[in-house]
């Protein structure tokens, strides 16, 4: 739930599109300072752009939330000058949005109260049961660290952006032209037949000896680190176990479960045996025999046969045929719909004429109905008084996440400990929490960027609270944090060999490539090739830009081929990632034309006109940004 909201929280969803885009368009026109004035001093604000000042809490606060994001991508610190260049990057699409606001405000563009709040209430992560609950609104911004009406301005603004950027696309086109060169590459199809080599045949070998091993372990010394952990010490609250502690008394019970009555309705069963003929092909011709053969069986049950008996004589369903047709007790929503509305319209001891569904031809006898009945108190106590206690503990557990949540922002020096007693929770520790997870914490991406955030690691504060799921929270705290160091060479060392083998094997699996593509060149044919390396090649085929059938490395080879022409097949020898090599043999091309897949050229045309608009809306903002006058503040991450 919580991704829907995070990512309009991190003002990401506008700008998704233009943040790749611009980073290459932008720095390759005027690189990361654009037309900044840089400003000396300490000034209050972090950006100041055409006069528009940004605080600079508010850019270090976007810059923690983006941080624990970019932190599971390296999976560990992130390198000083990587984090130089992503702070930039965070600054740049500050800049960006700024400008996009303004320019939509100059020409007039409003958002109005009802349009917010339409849009504030279907949010996704605002929804319980496909209604918008305020409750839920306020516990979910909460747990992003904002307020209702802080988010709302948020959104104000980002609707704003949205109606300047539709305005700006709504009148891109293609020209007839334009479509017909994206159909004749999108849908280009080209001939093409290819074998592997794997890489296994060429490390055999292959002797890596310790000068070997050390040089390599040398060269790439990221490969072989340990990975970066923390000594976890964690306090967490269950809902099972709330509702353990949940007292009961018997006249609450009794009033909650006339309440809730409903829920405890068992619905109609009904324990049935059948006889299935299958259907022996799809023709008229299998589906009368089909027939005949059930209306056979159950001539000789109207004669007085067993009905058991003939099933595991008959029945071709494997399961239930050879107990005697027996299918069980089960509901209406256990059968097919045709077998399902006869079956619950028959009489006890009744046997049905055929009924067909997609399995063949069913003859049906109903043994016993069990009706709708309701549950008393008496009959499921047990069940009735778990709902009870976890209903009643759902509530515990929600008033204690919102004081856990305030008391961790408004105390910086809690104590875990402390707040355990405080809150119940249950103390435990895990010895090596890594970014993948650990321990009984198990693996959760939004607890790991908690853990291995600045407010724990750095701040030395307490993380959380962190959902680990509906009816589990943990709050955090580091007693140790380990970096990565580089592990032993001598307890690697297999991983080396295997390395330095794979290296070594997709060199001469390329060479061997190689050579065979000269003899292709040559003259010689693909078959007595494939058969000299003792490789198999299926038989050439026309394969698409998004074909999944050929390794995707043959087929971007394939389509970067050039000089193709009738009679002038074109070769290309290449290393695979995952080892070994390939020989590609492209034959001939076929130009791509519309029609052959309606519902594909509509898609077609879709991502190229969206493609064109972005263009349009980059080629808009970049001349905003080249005539802005913008002002850093060179120490906001300081």
């Amino acid at each position: 739930m919580l991704q829907n909201i995070g990512d309009l929280l991190k003002g990401q969803r506008w700008l998704a599109f233009l943040i790749l885009g611009l980073l290459i368009l932008v720095f390759a026109l005027w690189g990361t300072a654009g037309v900044v004035d840089l400003t000396f001093g300490t000034p209050k604000y972090g950006l100041k752009v055409n006069g528009e000042e940004i605080p600079t809490t508010q850019l270090q606060q976007d810059w923690q939330e983006r941080q624990s994001q970019y932190q599971q991508q390296f999976k560990t610190d992130i390198p000083p000058e990587v984090r130089t260049q992503l702070q930039n990057n965070l600054l740049d699409q500050k800049i960006r949005e700024a400008l996009m606001r303004q320019r939509a405000t100059e020409l007039g563009f409003r958002v109005g109260d009802d349009a917010l709040m339409n849009s504030y209430r279907n949010q996704a992560a605002f929804q319980i049961d496909g209604a918008f609950s305020e409750e839920a609104a306020k516990a979910v911004l909460a747990q992003n660290g904002m307020t209702p009406a802080g988010y709302e301005e948020r959104l104000r603004k980002e609707l704003q952006i949205g109606q300047l950027e539709r305005s700006l696309q709504i009148g891109d086109f293609l020209t007839p032209s334009e479509l017909q060169r994206v159909f004749t590459l999108e849908n280009e199809q080209r001939e093409v037949r290819y074998a592997l080599l794997p890489v296994a045949p060429f490390t055999a070998a292959v002797k890596v000896d310790d000068a070997r091993a050390k040089d390599w372990y040398d060269a790439h010394p990221d490969d072989y680190l340990s990975k970066e952990s923390v000594r976890l010490q964690y306090a967490e609250l269950r809902l099972d176990t709330l509702a353990a502690a949940i007292a009961v008394n018997p006249a609450e019970l009794e009033a909650w479960y006339k309440q809730n009555q409903a829920r405890y309705v068992e619905p109609e069963k009904r324990h049935a045996r059948h006889i299935l003929i299958t259907l022996g092909g799809k023709d008229a011709a299998a589906d009368a025999a089909a027939l005949a053969k059930a209306q056979s069986v159950l001539k000789e049950l109207r004669a007085g046969g067993d009905f058991a008996a003939l099933a595991k004589k008959y029945s071709q369903d494997p399961g239930s045929g050879r107990q005697g047709g027996d299918l069980g007790w089960a509901l209406r929503g256990a059968y097919v719909q045709a077998f399902a509305d006869k079956l619950f319209a028959m009489k006890a001891g009744e046997v049905s004429d055929p009924v067909k569904t997609q399995f063949g031809y069913h003859i049906i006898r109903l043994e016993e109905v069990q009706a709708e009945h309701g549950k008393t108190l008496a009959d499921a106590h047990a069940q009735i008084e778990g709902d009870y206690r976890r209903e009643r503990a759902s509530d515990v557990f929600g008033d204690r996440q919102e004081r856990l949540q305030r008391k961790i922002e408004t105390t910086s020096g809690a104590d875990l400990a402390a707040l355990a007693q405080e809150f119940g929770l249950t103390l435990g520790e895990v010895p090596e929490y890594t970014r993948g997870g650990g321990g009984a914490l198990g693996v959760s991406a939004e607890l790991s960027g908690v853990v291995f955030g600045d407010t724990v690691l750095k701040d030395q504060r307490i993380g959380g609270p962190v959902a680990l799921s509906d009816d589990r929270l943990v709050i955090v705290k580091a007693l140790e944090h380990r970096l990565p160091k580089p592990r032993p060479m001598a307890s690697v060392r297999a991983e080396i060999n295997a390395a330095v083998a794979k290296e070594e094997g997709t060199k001469a699996a390329r060479a061997a490539a190689e050579s065979a593509r000269k003899r292709l060149v040559a003259g010689e044919s693909f078959d007595a090739m494939a058969k000299e390396l003792k490789v198999s090649a299926a038989p050439a085929a026309f394969i698409g830009r998004g074909d999944p059938q050929p390794p995707a490395q043959v087929r971007d080879a394939a389509f970067a081929a050039s000089g193709i022409g009738p009679g002038k097949p074109v070769y290309e020898a290449i290393a695979m990632d995952e080892g070994g090599a390939a020989i590609v043999a492209v034959l001939s091309v076929r130009p791509g034309t519309p029609g052959a897949n309606a519902a594909n050229d509509q898609q077609l045309m879709l991502g190229v006109g969206q493609r064109h608009a972005q263009a349009d809306v980059l080629a808009y903002l970049a001349e905003m940004q080249r005539r802005a006058t913008v002002r850093r503040n060179l120490t906001i991450f300081n």
